[in-house]
């Protein structure tokens, strides 16, 4: 139950002389081995022997050691001052014990000794933490609620291998760091301290001083479970186990799904500017309020999924969340860990998977977090040429160091289990595979074969995905990678990465040069348009009109249309259908569904007054229509990733900026034919080609009066004829609206 220590046999003087140094360095907040002093201790001195309990304690005027065994009292003697307490007894072995004291206001307080414990991390843990494989170590480092032999209390361990000394402080010990010096668990650089009586709710940081230079700092936990409201920011214990999760159906149908030949239509989403109060300060929506507004909404828009940007704790609003402090929390600025876990838990009851940004690229530089943690470069590189992103003012992560992969990877695990997130999007990919990332020639480190490849991040990048899978199948991994890196998406044991899918920003690239080109240049650029299919199958991509699209001055989607304010609508209502229709799993940004005019902004809601106007609300209706057209035909999907799921009809009509093209499924009788036209130039009797002899239904046409289109069309479908055309054994004679999407599915 305790931890008693045993003193050799010394002189009365000699004990004196050691004693009173010691106390000078717990006084003065610098011993490195408190358990060595404070606590219970036997004694020989002289030749006699004796049990003393010895006490730092500021607080009290009075003490006294409480036997637990028969509730005796020893009165503490604050024998050197200093505010020390030591009771000597004659006791010939140790015994449980409680400490009394009665403090300076006068009120009474009686509380177990924190140095009376052994340690809780075992030989076994520090040995896995070590090598990299301590896959749940969000469960041995930070601040656990827990109860040691009956005592309740909370345990806090910290990884600061560089560190002399390491102390809690926080509202337990009015944040002096001389109170709970930490005990350091030789060679794994660890220290741990539980302190009884704490639960719940207590804010505390770690104070470190460094063996280096002097540096001393308080820090923020690493693996926290919650946080102050920022600005403040130090860490709060929570105990996340307590909520009862009822998602069991879809974790178990989740396991078993093939996302590949699924559809996948993610809307993403800051949950900070979705929508805010607007009557009460314009604060944000807590996650119980999302969960009521945001879930129902998603359902009825017939997405998929959510992506959320990163909800990680985070300093800085402006970072959207990707410079993360709190790797292991959600954060405070909508409410409590279990809060969050409500919002995923109705998502998953509605049908809906979350997935969630993550950044193991980079971290931000604030002196609460991970940055120069214990005095060195710990978690980044020393050398700025590997440790800094001077692009964003960020540290890149050491990856090639066993306890930071170790962090990195049970952080994503923690996310996995804790949270039941069905997906992980791993920002910023591409910084992490290049040693040169944005950096001049000179600024950077070849690796050891003196190639630009970021071997360790690579490895980590493979381990990540590995573990991950392997713990929980039917997740998702997705790589915002925007090189032409080999095999992003192929198993690591075919030689890949091993992510499930990757953001296609070649497509995004091209078809946004193509779409805001006023349509009367657009045939001189026919080659935007279609040029994504020539690899469209190398990699399982997902088509993506992401945030970083409508921000910094690029526009939003509805303004980089061009031409008059309907032909704005058109125009985007067909960039959205062809979307759609081309192979590739989809994601839009929040607010390009309704066509926002104004840019993103991180600070105030979305502008949802527009949708009282017909041209926007009818927008929603025709997205909605969109993600129930290709949620419920197979041929949109369950060969997105195969070249035999899409076949070109016709792609050389420059001249009218028409492209037509066939998407099928693996139900060979199955399939629907796609016509684009980028012209505002409608066409009647307008010729293609189609596999078979049978009435098409015009499934959806974007210039439905429903969409706010002109209603051109062609009444509801039409016969083709044995009439080969385009390569095909049939064709049909059908009217083309301008700036328009046509979708014909065969009607036997």
């Amino acid at each position: 139950m305790y931890g008693v220590k045993y003193q050799q046999e010394i002189t009365a003087k000699e004990y004196n002389v050691g004693i009173q140094e010691n106390i000078r360095k717990i006084v003065n907040g610098n011993h490195a081995d408190p358990f060595s002093l404070l606590g219970m201790h036997l004694v020989s001195e002289d030749g006699s022997k004796h049990v003393e309990v010895r006490a730092f304690l500021p607080e009290a005027k009075a003490a006294w050691v409480v036997d637990d065994r028969n509730m005796s009292l020893y009165p503490m003697e604050n024998s050197y001052r200093f505010d020390f307490f030591i009771a000597k007894m004659s006791s010939p072995s140790p015994f449980p014990y409680h400490i009394r004291i009665i403090k300076y206001d006068d009120t009474e307080e009686e509380f177990r000794d924190p140095y009376s414990f052994l340690p809780v991390l075992t030989d076994f843990d520090l040995h896995l933490i070590g090598e990299g494989t301590h896959y749940k170590k969000y469960e041995k480092l930070g601040a656990h609620v827990t109860e040691i032999n009956g005592v309740s209390g909370v345990h806090f361990a910290v990884w600061a291998p560089n560190a002399s000394n390491v102390s809690v402080i926080g509202s337990m010990n009015n944040w002096d760091r001389r109170r709970h010096p930490m005990r350091l668990l030789v060679d794994s650089g660890i220290w741990e301290l539980f302190i009884p009586g704490l639960g719940s709710g207590e804010v505390y940081k770690f104070f470190i001083k460094s063996r280096y230079n002097n540096f001393e700092a308080e820090k923020s936990d690493p693996y926290a479970f919650f946080f102050e409201h920022r600005p403040k920011s130090a860490s709060v214990v929570h105990d996340i186990n307590t909520y009862s999760w009822n998602d069991a159906g879809w974790i178990s149908g989740r396991q078993k799904r093939n996302w590949h030949e699924s559809p996948v239509a993610i809307y993403e989403v800051h949950l900070g500017s979705w929508m805010r109060v607007p009557e009460d300060e314009n604060r944000f929506l807590t996650y119980s309020e999302l969960a009521d507004t945001l879930i129902p909404y998603v359902k009825e828009m017939g997405y998929t999924h959510i992506e959320l940007l990163p909800v990680c704790e985070h300093p800085l609003d402006a970072s959207w969340g990707y410079q993360t402090i709190g790797y292991f929390a959600p954060t405070s600025r909508h409410g409590t860990p279990e809060e969050f876990m409500s919002f995923i838990d109705q998502c998953h009851q509605h049908g809906i998977g979350v997935i969630l940004d993550w950044a193991p690229a980079h971290f931000p530089k604030d002196g609460h977090g991970l940055g120069f943690f214990d005095g060195t470069c710990l978690y980044e590189h020393e050398d700025p040429k590997k440790g800094e992103h001077r692009d964003w003012g960020t540290l890149i992560f050491n990856y090639g160091r066993n306890e930071v992969r170790n962090f990195l990877i049970s952080n994503a695990l923690f996310w996995l289990e804790k949270y039941h997130i069905d997906g992980l999007r791993v920002d910023a990919v591409a910084s992490m595979l290049y040693l040169d990332y944005s950096r001049e020639e000179g600024d950077w480190i070849p690796n050891k074969y003196g190639g630009r490849e970021n071997l360790e991040a690579i490895d980590f990048i493979k381990q990540f995905n590995e573990v991950t899978h392997g713990y929980f199948p039917g997740i998702l991994t997705i790589a915002e990678e925007s090189t032409a890196w080999p095999s992003v998406t192929k198993p690591v044991y075919l030689g890949g990465l091993g992510f499930d899918m990757k953001w296609n920003m070649g497509w995004m690239n091209d078809m946004l040069d193509y779409v805001t080109k006023d349509p009367l240049y657009r045939k001189y650029h026919q080659n935007n348009l279609t040029f994504g299919l020539l690899y469209a199958f190398s990699e399982n991509f997902v088509l993506v009109l992401s945030h970083d699209e409508v921000v910094h001055e690029k526009r939003s989607m509805l303004n980089k249309m061009p031409g008059d304010t309907w032909q704005k609508f058109a125009n985007l209502r067909l960039f959205y259908g062809y979307m759609y229709g081309h192979p590739g799993k989809k994601l839009l940004f929040m607010g390009g569904e309704f066509g926002q005019w104004d840019e993103w902004n991180f600070d105030h809601s979305l502008d949802w007054h527009l949708t009282q106007y017909r041209q926007h609300n009818r927008l929603q209706k025709y997205m909605q229509d969109l993600n129930r057209l290709y949620t419920s035909e197979p041929a949109f999907f369950d060969m997105d990733y195969d070249w035999q799921g899409f076949e070109w009809i016709d792609f050389r009509d420059t001249d009218n900026c028409i492209v037509s093209f066939i998407r099928r499924s693996k139900d060979p009788a199955d399939h629907i034919v796609v016509v684009c036209n980028f012209t505002p130039v409608p066409k009647d009797a307008y010729r293609v080609g189609v596999p078979e002899e049978v009435y098409y239904r015009e499934i959806l046409n974007s210039d439905s009066r429903e969409y706010w289109g002109g209603n051109l069309g062609n009444q509801g479908g039409l016969q083709s004829a044995a009439i080969p055309w385009h390569g095909q054994p049939c064709s049909m004679e059908i009217v083309v609206p301008p700036l328009a999407v046509v979708f014909f599915k065969p009607s036997r």
